[in-house]
């Protein structure tokens, strides 16, 4: 039971730095990164960018070229050489805002499964073999991770199934966290409507709205990505005898002709049952001790 734990904790520690490392980052660099003296939002133009600047000695809006050169100084310029500035649709930047946040989502989700599919990997590959250990080749984990790497090496060895496993784990992260914030922004919004009439605590919103987004976005996650794991499972209980000389491509193609398209999602059920009450703690534990690192603070 220890053992599980552990690596459970490991691999969520990684996963969740790897997110809030990769938003900050694209936070940085796209968005805000060379804004750091003053508040400024703007909007593109065909002729350059409309900044609307908030600094030390007041408001101001200017207009800049591609270059960052200053072209006007005033609003009266803005509105004589650039009438269709004042005309920006707000429903139309709200859309963009969203998109682009989307797409950080995505991005950064899809980094983190990324980073956590070189540790994942030579884990699962061990579980694989214990669990297929019929011949007590293996005295435990550590004597199976020892085995293996000095038998058959690192690459082609302990990490068999790299391939396969950053098929499964970088879309299927991307995803997961990208389903998880429209799910519950969706959702905060429904009990907010629901408030007029029968008053929650915000508190019991943002609890309510993160379980049930997080057990939907992992759930959702794994019925997608699941035909990937079958395929990962089979590539890391194969003889490591012989080198490995079918694709990941090769071995689905294989198991469907064998046993049909439904073997691919054989199990998807209880792992169903599993992701969604495993997912739906995750989200709200990790963003409650958020907050309290940060009242910390």
């Amino acid at each position: 039971m220890a053992a599980p734990l552990s690596t459970a904790a490991v691999v969520n520690a990684i996963i969740f730095a790897s997110y809030g490392t990769g938003t900050r980052l694209w936070e940085d660099y796209f968005e805000n990164g060379h804004h750091d003296d003053v508040d400024a939002h703007g909007a593109m133009t065909g002729e350059g960018a409309v900044f609307i600047e908030r600094g030390e000695h007041g408001t101001h809006e200017q207009i800049k070229d591609w270059k960052g050169g200053d072209i006007t100084n005033s609003l009266s310029q803005i509105e004589s050489e650039l009438p269709t500035v004042t005309h920006i649709n707000p429903a139309e930047l709200e859309k963009t805002k969203q998109q682009q946040n989307h797409l950080k989502i995505f991005t950064c989700g899809a980094v983190a499964g990324t980073v956590q599919a070189f540790v994942i990997c030579p884990m699962e590959h061990i579980k694989c073999r214990l669990q297929v250990n019929t011949q007590q080749l293996y005295k435990g984990p550590l004597d199976a991770c020892a085995s293996i790497v000095n038998n058959h090496g690192l690459f082609h060895g302990l990490y068999r199934g790299m391939g396969v496993t950053l098929w499964r784990e970088t879309p299927a992260f991307g995803m997961y966290f990208a389903t998880y914030d429209a799910v519950k922004e969706r959702v905060e919004n429904l009990l907010e409507e629901k408030d007029e009439k029968h008053p929650i605590p915000s508190h019991a919103h943002a609890w309510a709205a993160s379980a049930l987004a997080g057990g939907i976005s992992g759930a959702w996650t794994w019925a997608i990505i699941y035909p990937f794991d079958v395929i990962k499972s089979k590539i890391q209980t194969s003889p490591l005898e012989s080198r490995l000389r079918k694709g990941m491509w090769t071995v689905g193609h294989d198991l469907i002709r064998e046993h049909g398209w439904k073997h691919m999602f054989r199990g998807l059920g209880v792992t169903l049952v599993r992701a969604f009450p495993v997912n739906a703690i995750i989200f709200p534990v990790y963003e409650f001790v958020l907050v309290q690192l940060g009242d910390g603070d």
